[in-house]
Order: structure tokens, then C-alpha cells, then sequence
């Protein structure tokens, strides 16, 4: 059993970026909280932290994880150059926000990380706190829901308490999660736009900022 540390978000605190992104980037797994739910949380280049995200979760291999990234710099380090150019304009209306953007990924990143077609899922959070972390880190961290796989997504941190107190090395305290719908997911990597999740961000937002209809 793990022993798990529990950090609480609380407004005029200090909150220890530096030590959680020095334990993440050692092979810690964290639950933290989003813009939409709790999330489970490893470092995208430690292949340790990233294969105890699946076992928690009893996520089939194949499926792939997304990713938070802290600014446009770190997109830069993990997508292939010159994305495409609905990029551009979905982050710039969208992000930061509940938008997941899947895009072709750089040459050399860990096949653990890449979807179909060498493609790699990332999203930039409204939250400061959690942009700061990964900043910490330099590295993307997974943003895959704190759940079980095939179970409903979790906003109640003492449910995570409940379900992975002692699994995990920390969970990030900071209330209950605003819930709803998790992120719109946009698949960008094809010859046009492809919905694959409408979340908060509906499809027709989608469609009006690109001015193109969008495939499902």
C-alpha cells in the first residue's frame, strides 16, 4: 500500500509546485482537479508513473492517455512542426479551456504517449495552479479521469479519497470539481476536423470559429 499525502488548495496559500513536480517527475501519481472533473496525474516521460495510471485506472493498453501542457511552447515540443492550421485558431479561442486537441505528434516521443497514427492528445487548463505544475515539470502530465475505466468520471474528492487513498502518492485537494461534461475532444490529425467527444464546448461553437462543417 501506498501512503498517500494529501495537499489541500486553499486561496492565499502557497502551493508546493516545485516539490509535487520533483515527486511526478520521480514516478508519483497524483489525483488532482480540473476545469471539469478529478484527473489521475503522471509525468508523460516517466514510464513508471505513466503504466501505474493504467493499471489504477484497469485501462486497456491500447487505448491512449491525454495530456495537460502548461503554454504553446510545450505543444510545440510534442506535436510535429507545423500543425495544422485549425490548431491555431481552436487554441486561440478555446484554450485555455476544456478543449482537447489531437494533433500528429514530434518524431521520437515514447510510444506510450501516441494515439492512432503517431498522434498525441493535449489540452491547456484554465488553471493556474495546474499550468504552473507542469511548467514545474517541463513535461506534459496525463490528464486521463480519476475513475475506473468504463465507470462515471468523479468531481467529489472524497470519492477519490475513498477510491484511491492508498494507490495513489497524492491527492490534490481542491474541492469538488465543477463536473458536467468532461472535455470536447477535436481530432485534428486527419485531412479535416473530427469530433470525437462533444463535451462543454459544443459542435456548433466548434463549426462557427473554424467555418467548416466538422466530421463525426
Amino acid at each position: 500500500m501506498t501512503k498517500t499525502r494529501i495537499v489541500t488548495l486553499a486561496p492565499g496559500e502557497p502551493f508546493p509546485a516545485g516539490e509535487i513536480a520533483r515527486g511526478l517527475l520521480a514516478g508519483a501519481v497524483a489525483a488532482y482537479p480540473t476545469e471539469t472533473f478529478y484527473a489521475l496525474g503522471a509525468a508523460a516521460f516517466n514510464a513508471g508513473g505513466v503504466a501505474r495510471v493504467f493499471r489504477l485506472k484497469k485501462r486497456d493498453a491500447s487505448k491512449p492517455l491525454s495530456f495537460i501542457v502548461s503554454d504553446l511552447d510545450m505543444v510545440r515540443e510534442v506535436v510535429a512542426p507545423d500543425p495544422p492550421g485549425a490548431f491555431k485558431v481552436l487554441a486561440g479561442e478555446f484554450w485555455p479551456g476544456p478543449l482537447t486537441l489531437v494533433l500528429p505528434a514530434a518524431a521520437g516521443l515514447p510510444d506510450r504517449l501516441l494515439g492512432p497514427g503517431r498522434t498525441i492528445a493535449l489540452r491547456l487548463p484554465p488553471l493556474a495552479w495546474l499550468r504552473d505544475l507542469v511548467r514545474e515539470m517541463s513535461e506534459p502530465l496525463t490528464a486521463t479521469s480519476a475513475n475506473l475505466a468504463g465507470e462515471p468520471e468523479i468531481a467529489d474528492p472524497r470519492r477519490i479519497a475513498d477510491l484511491f487513498g492508498g494507490r495513489v502518492d497524492l491527492v490534490i485537494d481542491g474541492g469538488p470539481a465543477p463536473g458536467g461534461r468532461p472535455s470536447t475532444i477535436v481530432d485534428l490529425a486527419g485531412e479535416a476536423p473530427r469530433l470525437l467527444r462533444e463535451g462543454p464546448i459544443s459542435a456548433a461553437r466548434i463549426e462557427a470559429v473554424l467555418g467548416a462543417r466538422v466530421l463525426t
